[in-house]
């Protein structure tokens, strides 16, 4: 039998669930991460990229073909063995990762993100450095959040927007775009392109229609019934795929954690040693020998890894701690770009991350940047101070950011604890 108190608790836990997108910076910042890291990915590899997903590859198109039968994954490149249309694909995926990094129409870019994503790496699955299962994953489930709502130019279209016209904003863009996938989905689902699995054509269906009723009901009926029930089922889908990502990076360091704990060279410390010593992963041969010449320094760093690695999931309810721990796997990831020459790895985890970032730190964060820019430009002759609205564009490079930075503030002040807080 429930209680008035458990009542009202479980009221204000679906309200607050369902009223607002939770940890709207986080999920920016995942947007921006993950979109650059992929961009500069596909930009350092332009010169090798035939050689990696293309005509000349050494994992030839029919034996990608013959894999693809049997996993049943998604890739575009198996439409056609032609380089125009290998070309196409990734110009395709270098022009969705800048935008959706950028933010601009971010629902339709999250989406040829996501398509990019999979059809390159499913096209040749032995190529990559780990980063690429995280962004497989987090390109997935950028698809299901709202992600744009701040930094982004989708936000400031529409702050720019309610500020001139109290009505939705318009625009050709968004249903060309909308028209342009349409088009494509429905030459793939008859020709039996969209995979081998049932699900996949479905999904990408739902996302069609969604999106076009999406647009319509904001457009001719912005303040009915209709529009409210799809922010509602929008704000869950958002949150409910905020949760998946945290658990999924606790996932990756814990079973990363437990593991090396098995392994005996990481019991008796010497783990570290061994990559600095392989010519693979020493861009720096200088720097690794020096470190690698001091016993105690590798025994450190080994066992080190291993405890932040195991203990960071079982802080995440205390803030402080938690707090301490991402900055040292931050560190540890920036030291693994540095010393073994993984840098996109070392940057995807870093975009994984900071999903648990602190809400005031990103804002803080937004306003120096936006300080800086003012700084570097000198936009109307002078440099906008605290007074001038700098602050609510800092927060905000989107709509209604003011409202969340003054919920982040107050909720440091009281003391809260929450996962992304």
């Amino acid at each position: 039998m429930s209680t008035p108190g458990f009542d009202r608790t479980l009221a204000r836990g679906i309200q607050r669930i369902t009223a607002a997108s939770l940890g709207r910076h986080q999920s920016a910042v995942i947007r921006i991460g993950f979109s650059a890291t992929y961009l500069l990915f596909l930009l350092r590899e332009i010169p090798h990229r035939r050689e990696m997903y293309g005509p000349d590859a050494p994992w030839r198109w029919d034996m990608g073909q013959q894999l693809i039968s049997g996993n049943q994954a998604f890739t575009t490149l198996m439409w056609s063995d032609s380089a125009v249309w290998f070309e196409v694909v990734y110009a395709l995926a270098l022009v969705a990762s800048a935008l959706l990094m950028v933010g601009w129409h971010t629902r339709a870019m999250s989406v040829l993100f996501m398509v990019g994503v999979l059809s390159l790496q499913n096209r040749s699955i032995f190529m990559g450095d780990g980063g690429d299962n995280v962004i497989h994953l987090m390109a997935i489930y950028l698809v299901l959040t709202r992600c744009g709502q701040v930094w982004s130019l989708d936000a400031r279209r529409a702050r720019r927007a309610s500020r001139e016209d109290p009505r939705p904003a318009g625009g050709v863009a968004g249903p060309l775009l909308w028209v342009a996938f349409g088009a494509v989905l429905c030459g793939a689902t008859v020709t039996g392109n969209l995979g081998g699995t049932a699900w996949l054509p479905v999904f990408f269906w739902i996302l069609w229609i969604g999106h076009g009723v999406w647009w319509a009901v904001n457009r001719y009926a912005p303040h009915s019934e209709p529009r409210t029930l799809l922010d509602v089922i929008a704000n869950l889908a958002h949150n409910a795929t905020l949760v998946v990502i945290m658990a999924e990076v606790c996932l990756i360091y814990a079973t990363a954690g437990w593991y090396k704990i098995q392994g005996s060279r990481w019991q008796d410390g010497t783990a570290l040693y061994y990559p600095l010593n392989l010519d693979y992963f020493t861009p720096w041969p200088g720097l690794s020998e020096l470190l690698a010449s001091n016993g105690l320094m590798v025994m450190v760093l080994t066992y080190a890894t291993v405890a932040v690695q195991v203990a960071f999931p079982f802080t995440l309810f205390n803030r402080r701690v938690k707090n301490v721990l991402l900055v040292a796997m931050i560190c540890e990831h920036l030291g693994i770009a540095l010393l073994l020459g993984l840098p996109f790895f070392s940057m995807a985890m870093i975009a994984a991350d900071s999903v648990f970032l602190p809400t005031v730190f990103l804002v803080w964060l937004g306003g120096k940047t936006v300080l800086g820019r003012d700084l570097l430009f000198r936009r109307r002759g002078k440099v906008p101070g605290p007074r001038d609205g700098a602050g609510e564009d800092a927060a905000g490079a989107g709509a209604g950011a003011g409202v969340e930075d003054r919920e982040a503030w107050q909720h440091r002040e009281d003391g809260g604890h929450t996962l992304v807080g």
